[in-house]
């Protein structure tokens, strides 16, 4: 077990005002990763984590069909809806705080819409698969943010053992957490793994660094130390290096 004297894990902070952005009048994003016409060659990735996109899709509109391949893609609605329709015959609605997962596999063709009154907002976030090709395959479930207060919970997962979090084929795993005002989160990654976290709302301070609403922190294994300064909520991706 590791003691109270483990290293603190290294932080970088990406605050939201230095991340990609662009706005398609329908679609307001805002990209921690280079991504379509944002190319930082210092942010093209971290680690097996490839993509995380900050999207705000207007009522009555999202992406039309387009396809993928060789990605496990994660999208966390954060307010709102989004709805699914692939080429395999899968359909579903994922509600805010409620993940769907896309294993993008030998390749799929699917459509995101908006087909709610009010803006829709979510993360969608990419990672690199263990292996290319395969079968792809969709999923989505509720996670209540009240079985999260105060912890980490594992939404979606690449190992056996992680109990009804989503499946993905990738060596990861994406975590959620919501925090009141003063509590504490401590969490241990290996040397040899890294992590990224963004807060979705309020503010937190992880190993001394405040973390504003939609800022991310780009981590190096060790012991995080997590507090909340406000109402908060934060996803974390943590990946084999």
């Amino acid at each position: 077990m590791t003691t109270d004297t483990a290293t603190l894990a290294q932080v970088e902070l990406r605050a939201f005002d230095t991340l990609g952005a662009a706005n398609h009048g329908w679609l307001d994003a805002r990209h921690h990763f280079s991504f379509a016409s944002y190319h930082d060659p210092a942010r093209m990735g971290w680690g097996p984590l490839r993509v995380w996109n900050d999207d705000h899709i207007a009522a009555k509109s999202g992406f039309p069909p387009h396809s993928h391949a060789d990605m496990e893609i994660i999208t966390y609605v954060r307010k709102g809806a989004i709805t699914h329709k692939d080429s395999l015959g899968n359909e579903g609605r994922t509600e805010a705080g409620d993940v769907q997962v896309m294993s993008a596999g030998s390749g799929i063709q699917h459509a995101e819409y908006n087909l709610e009154p009010d803006e829709t907002s979510l993360f969608q976030i990419w990672i690199m698969p263990r292996e290319r090709g395969g079968k792809p395959s969709w999923g989505a479930r509720p996670f209540p943010k009240a079985d999260r207060t105060g912890q980490m919970q594992v939404l979606a997962s690449g190992y056996d053992g992680d109990g009804d979090a989503l499946p993905i084929r990738a060596d990861g795993r994406v975590y959620g957490a919501t925090m009141v005002p003063g509590a504490t989160i401590t969490h241990d990654i290996a040397g040899n793994r890294l992590a990224y976290l963004v807060a979705a709302r309020g503010k937190l301070v992880v190993n001394g660094v405040t973390v504003d609403a939609r800022d991310g922190l780009a981590i190096r294994g060790g012991r995080l130390e997590i507090r909340a300064e406000a109402d908060s909520e934060f996803v974390m991706v943590e990946t084999a290096e």
